[in-house]
């Protein structure tokens, strides 16, 4: 028969030891040590939900996000934003003969030409996007296939890309640079903005393209290989990516300080989007300094479009936005809706609550126990 010894000390953390006939032979007790924390003596505060503490409380969260809602829905409001769709599937469409015919690496450009009429002039400071629809970007393939280090300008990795890349890793022998299926995908239509003034002539609005990247994108994450300054010689031994139609050091033939890794249009390109259908920022439209007219003022425009990215494969869309932005950014109204929600079914459950507590809470809930 065993025999179990009780050791005093066990409620003061030690552990305990079951001994044989022999005393042979130890067992470690798991009862956690006798302590605050592990016994779960510590001090803690629950709040006693009365009347008196949550009424006020669903009150308070409904007279605050209810202004805060309302003053987010009119600023977002107040942003102007205009849209026209050149995808070109529509017969009707100028892009329509572009859109059938062009295919990737087309020798030919095709461009196309869209009017349209800004009802309302646009003040201060223009944003131009691009926006696709049904493109993918955050499958999850698609976002790994790229090489960090080699963004960053390490030899290394520009003669030695990642297998992350393949299957856009090499081509003929060469590596790729950029490589990974984000580069090759880039997007490269051309868009250009006119103004028809009112005697007919046609004026082109200047878009200015730096800017447009985030600083730490520009300045940390993409840097061009050192050594040498002549872009031509640093990617000799390398290949442009399969669906572009030029090298990576010509992406830019006016800019010089825009080519290669750190070509703005291309480090907009590789931050992808969450969603299927996204915008990026395209170009700036800047306000001229001491200049009362509108930057963009009421009347008829001219899209020119220099149709090189085809969507039709994919069944996907392709649109130009123009936007104005305020302190909260561009034009987003679920925000707004949001606050608005909350604190409206905050303050109807106050109200709620306040009359069933009216109607039953001085009630006595004590009841008779009949003899």
């Amino acid at each position: 028969m065993m025999a179990s010894s009780y050791n005093a000390k066990e409620d003061d953390g030690h552990p305990s030891v079951a001994t044989g006939h022999g005393g042979a032979g130890t067992v470690k007790n798991k009862k956690p040590d006798n302590t605050a924390f592990k016994q779960q003596r510590l001090p803690a505060w629950q709040p006693i939900l009365t009347a008196g503490t949550v009424l006020p409380a669903f009150f308070v969260i409904g007279l605050i996000f209810i202004p805060i809602g309302i003053g987010l829905f009119v600023t977002s409001n107040n942003i102007k934003e205009f849209e026209i769709d050149y995808t070109g599937v529509d017969i009707s469409s100028p892009c329509f003969n572009c859109s059938q015919n062009y295919i990737w690496n087309s020798t030919t450009p095709c461009t196309c030409t869209l009017p349209f009429k800004l009802e309302q002039p646009f003040e201060s400071n223009v944003f131009m996007y691009y926006g696709l629809s049904n493109f993918y970007q955050n499958h999850r393939r698609y976002v790994k296939s790229r090489d960090d280090s080699q963004l960053n300008g390490d030899q290394t990795s520009l003669k030695n890309p990642s297998k992350e890349c393949e299957p856009y890793r090499t081509s003929d022998n060469r590596p790729i640079a950029p490589c990974g299926a984000i580069a090759n995908s880039l997007f490269n239509d051309t868009l250009e903005l006119f103004y028809i003034d009112p005697n007919g002539s046609k004026n082109a609005i200047p878009l200015v393209k730096k800017g447009i990247a985030w600083w730490t994108d520009k300045n940390v994450k993409f840097r061009n290989p050192g050594g040498n300054d002549n872009l031509t010689v640093v990617f000799k031994d390398t290949s442009k990516p399969v669906n572009w139609r030029k090298p990576v050091y010509e992406l830019d033939p006016l800019d010089s300080g825009n080519n290669g890794f750190i070509n703005e249009d291309f480090i907009v390109w590789m931050r992808t989007a969450a969603l299927p259908t996204f915008r990026k920022l395209y170009r700036i439209i800047q306000k001229k300094t001491n200049n009362m007219t509108p930057t963009l003022p009421r009347g008829d425009y001219i899209l020119e479009v220099t149709y090189n990215y085809p969507v039709r494969s994919f069944e996907g869309r392709k649109r130009m936005i123009l936007s104005t932005i305020s302190w909260m950014g561009g034009k987003n109204p679920f925000l707004g809706i949001a606050y608005i929600t909350v604190g409206s079914v905050c303050f109807f459950l106050g109200i709620v609550l306040l009359i069933i507590h009216h109607k039953y809470g001085n009630r006595n809930n004590s009841a008779d126990i009949p003899n």
